[in-house]
């Protein structure tokens, strides 16, 4: 009696364990929960922004503790290549200012934009968001700048 109670309670976990998971990957199906951006969050160095060439906070492309107006420039934190090219990003500031981002060049801050709250940590996933422009962000950041969360409008990042 005792093995058949045991068995049977063995049964009904495992079988909670599917229906967790199941509605785990439900729930998140763009992957927007990275564990690898958990790792790199607490890992970085804080007061910083970073942006990563791929998903899930990998490929890592640099990070800035200021604004970089032009990340297709030779000055600044990202240069080069690294414009266009951000499909994921980290905000480790202890301003408490968010990150706005923009697909546009210059300190005019003109073009589209969006932000990352302070608090949101990470956009592990950028292929789901716009800028105000309706351009979308994975693959078209060129600039970026710390602003109060008011200056974006409602405009985040998820």
């Amino acid at each position: 009696m005792r093995k058949a109670l045991t068995a049977l309670a063995m049964s009904a976990l495992m079988g909670l364990a599917v229906i967790t998971s199941a509605a785990t990957a439900q729930a998140d199906p763009a992957g927007t929960f990275s564990v690898a951006c958990d790792n790199a969050w607490r890992g970085a160095t804080s007061g910083d922004f970073y942006a990563y060439s791929e998903s899930n906070c990998s490929g890592f492309m640099g990070k800035a503790e200021g604004n970089d107006s032009d990340w297709g420039n030779s000055a600044g934190p990202f240069q080069g290549s690294d414009t266009n090219r951000a499909s994921s990003i980290l905000h480790k500031g202890t301003s408490g200012l968010a990150v706005a981002v923009y697909n546009g060049t210059g300190t005019d801050w003109g073009g589209g934009y969006t932000c990352l709250r302070k608090g949101e940590l990470y956009a592990s996933y950028l292929g789901d968001n716009s800028f105000t422009s309706g351009a979308g962000v994975d693959n078209g950041i060129s600039s970026h700048r710390w602003a109060p969360e008011s200056d974006c409008r409602g405009h985040f990042v998820t």
